[in-house]
């Protein structure tokens, strides 16, 4: 028998509540997770073109990658030095450059590979603290030496504007660290380590000597970094001392031709310095 009197289902206070507030709460964890899922493929995908752009603005412009394709991450361009921003003077590698960069404790390691330049990839460490940043250069294949070889075309350096474009160098450019690390600090910075260029059987067109010779360019780490050069050999006599103070170079140098090669030198000479007799000084800073 059916009681006379019907059932009413009484709510507890505040349930009401409680049921609308679990669907929102469930919206708000999907727009939560759709949003942290967005960045991080953002992330993990951001186009290499991004990395072009920043370059170009921390180098002012001189140093470019054109046509760049995959992510930041990994991908590969075109290099291209230049004058800075607004020169008309640019010039590429032959071949593109390839890059990986991978997070580590610190910071990044950056390894890059150019066909035409790098026998085995270089790697970078870079380090980042509290308004301090440092790179180092170690060597991919034997990491625990902090040692890495490159050649590179001088004609690039004609990309770089004057003085460049109008000596238009010709040659080989080999680059060997050593334990080489830049730190930057407070808007200084500071270099531990070598590095030694070896400009080999290097030539201009103001000079029907080819070559004029072969030059070797040390970079010193300490306070302050120093810079040598020195003639390994050659019709072309080059030699100089300098300094880094701040962020700005001192250097004073000489150049002069060997006995036979006067004539055939002495246009090049009055260009790249003060003559002085025979001489030519060279003053930067």
């Amino acid at each position: 028998m059916k009681s006379l009197f019907s059932r009413t289902r009484v709510h507890a206070p505040g349930s009401r509540v409680r049921d609308r507030a679990v669907p929102q709460a469930h919206w708000r964890s999907a727009v939560l997770g759709l949003l942290v899922g967005s960045i991080a493929t953002l992330v993990v995908q951001a186009p290499a073109g991004w990395l072009a752009y920043a370059v170009e603005v921390a180098t002012d412009g001189r140093i470019r990658l054109p046509d760049a394709s995959g992510t930041v991450w990994s991908g590969s361009s075109r290099w291209m030095l230049t004058g800075g921003t607004g020169s008309k003077d640019g010039l590429a590698l032959p071949g593109r450059v390839e890059w990986s960069v991978h997070p580590t404790w610190s910071g990044f390691g950056l390894r890059l590979f150019s066909q035409c330049c790098t026998a085995q990839p270089l790697q970078l460490q870079l380090d980042a603290g509290w308004r301090t940043a440092s790179v180092r250069v170690v060597d991919a294949s034997i990491p625990t030496t902090d040692a890495a070889t490159s050649r590179w075309p001088a004609q690039l350096l004609s990309g770089l504007g004057a003085p460049w474009n109008t000596l238009q160098p010709e040659g080989t450019i080999e680059l060997a660290t050593q334990a080489l690390t830049i730190t930057f600090a407070g808007g200084r910075m500071a270099l531990t380590g070598q590095a030694v260029f070896t400009a080999r059987d290097m030539s201009s067109r103001l000079s029907t000597i080819r070559p004029m010779g072969t030059y070797r360019v040390q970079l010193l780490g300490g306070a302050p970094v120093s810079l040598n050069v020195t003639t390994v050999q050659g019709a072309l006599q080059f030699s100089g001392q300098g300094q880094w103070v701040g962020s700005r170079l001192r250097f004073t140098g000489e150049a002069s031709a060997e006995p036979p090669f006067e004539d055939a030198l002495s246009n090049l000479l009055n260009i790249i310095g003060r003559r002085s007799g025979p001489r030519s000084i060279i003053t930067i800073g």
